[in-house]
């Protein structure tokens, strides 16, 4: 039986505190933060082997209660010096793990998230870090990833290995078997005619083809095996503990507006992950309380927005982790068109966030200048207590960590479920994490008058 199952002991914990979550949801804030703080320490203690699990931040308190809660104030800081540490992912299919890794040099380095928001595999990426506990978390991601990927070229045959080491340097260059470019069109092909395992499937007759199913059905292929996988990977019991919020992003439909499941808000099931990755016209919408949803990616590929934008926002370190390069050469051929054109079409468009941002930080260190110009019994009115409000001024750090394509992928990268590019796609992110940790001062709160600072490895 996986360690990751039911009778593990945190696990058991996390069924006792499930059992009484309704309870808890009519206590104070106080009431439960005190709670999540005797949980946290409980995880810190020695298990039975002797071995210390990783260390979970304590700052997700503050994000324990409701609306009215949270305005009253900021929760404790994190060890990292921030309130929220946010880790935020980007949809991007076969791409996406680049986020696994990336989440595998945090974990490295002792920085865990507590609130985790993602979009199509984001959200899946996204749902096994919050729906596991720390020390299981890589090893999770990495059953996941190495559950729906296949191998190709040399790595699907008998003896693989030792037939790659004859045929290295044979005559063929990038179009010879085993190469990385033959190995991604195998796999694209792949894909598109039998699916990948544990995630999606073809329909067996033509979705043009009437078939009773409504909108359910209105899709080139069947994402039920999605869902079993994410059972399997993802406890959910834990994930709506509260501890790690998640925040899932999608479109309805019907209406066209932007929603996104949080955990603070609703129970999340598999159902939520599977909705934020509904990309029409290959997977169908799914039904959630009688409404449809699709993939957010359709409206907007990253949830950093809604991470940054709570008012009063909190101190927050903010990962944005980017699948699609919103910068990139200008194409001279029709292939390099398709991929240029999504690469822009579902870049998270983060500069602009940011940029918007800081303006309205900017606005509001002049609102506060405004108010200290009043005699102080006008500026502590009740009718400005609004103002007063919407004057906070957190300091944010931002850390945008952005997928390099490589020379020998097309517009069919997304979904080129090889395992040998799923590897190198991980290990591309675990480089750039360690590389971007290793940076002096990445983490420092931002220093100076604006209180707000980003930073990029590629950009320098």
């Amino acid at each position: 039986m996986a360690p990751w199952r039911r009778g593990h002991r945190e696990h058991q914990e996390h069924r006792e505190h499930r059992q009484h979550r309704q309870h808890r949801q009519h206590r104070s804030a106080g009431c439960r933060r005190r709670e999540r703080g005797a949980l946290a320490r409980r995880r810190r203690a020695p298990r039975k082997n002797g071995t210390i699990p990783a260390i979970v931040f304590d700052g997700g308190s503050h994000m324990a209660g409701n609306a009215k809660g949270r305005a009253k104030g900021r929760g404790k800081q994190s060890r990292s010096g921030y309130d929220t540490v946010a880790l935020v992912l980007q949809g991007g299919g076969a791409l996406g793990s680049y986020q696994a890794g990336v989440y595998q040099g945090m974990h490295e380095g002792g920085l865990q998230p507590d609130w985790v928001a993602g979009i199509s595999i984001g959200a899946i990426n996204a749902a096994i870090i919050a729906g596991s506990p720390p020390d299981e978390r890589v090893e999770r991601l990495r059953g996941f990833w190495e559950s729906i990927c296949r191998p190709y070229g040399y790595g699907a045959l008998p003896w693989g290995d030792l037939l790659a080491g004859l045929m290295q340097g044979a005559p063929g260059g990038s179009y010879a078997y085993g190469s990385p470019d033959v190995n991604s069109r195998l796999a694209a092909s792949y894909a598109l005619l039998y699916g990948q395992p544990g995630f999606f499937q073809p329909r067996p007759f033509p979705p043009f083809w009437p078939q009773g199913n409504g909108p359910a059905g209105a899709s080139y292929y069947d994402t039920a095996p999605l869902e079993k996988t994410l059972n399997t990977y993802v406890d959910f019991d834990l994930l709506n503990l509260g501890d790690v919020r998640a925040s899932f992003g999608a479109v309805n439909v019907r209406t066209g507006n932007f929603a996104y499941f949080d955990s603070n808000k609703i129970t999340l099931t598999a159902r939520h992950v599977m909705a934020s990755g509904a990309l029409p016209p290959g997977f169908p919408a799914v039904e959630i309380d009688g409404e449809y949803y699709w993939d957010g990616g359709v409206v907007s590929n990253t949830p950093l927005y809604y991470v940054l934008s709570p008012h009063p926002t909190w101190d927050t370190l903010a990962l944005q982790v980017d699948l699609w390069p919103a910068r990139g050469p200008l194409p001279d051929t029709m292939e390099k068109v398709m991929e240029r054109l999504k690469d822009i079409q579902y870049s998270s468009r983060t500069r602009l966030v940011t940029d918007t941002l800081q303006r309205n930080l900017g606005l509001r260190r002049d609102m506060q200048r405004l108010l200290s110009l009043l005699p102080e019994k006008q500026r502590n009115a009740p009718e400005l207590a609004h103002i007063r409000e919407a004057a906070s001024t957190p300091v944010i750090n931002v850390i945008n960590l952005i997928y390099q394509s490589k020379n020998y992928e097309r517009h069919s990268k997304d979904y080129e479920f090889g395992t040998e590019a799923m590897r190198e796609h991980w290990q591309s992110g675990l480089a750039d994490i360690r590389a971007t940790l290793a940076r002096p001062g990445v983490l420092d709160r931002p220093n100076g008058g604006s209180g707000f600072v980003t930073h990029d490895i590629h950009r320098g």
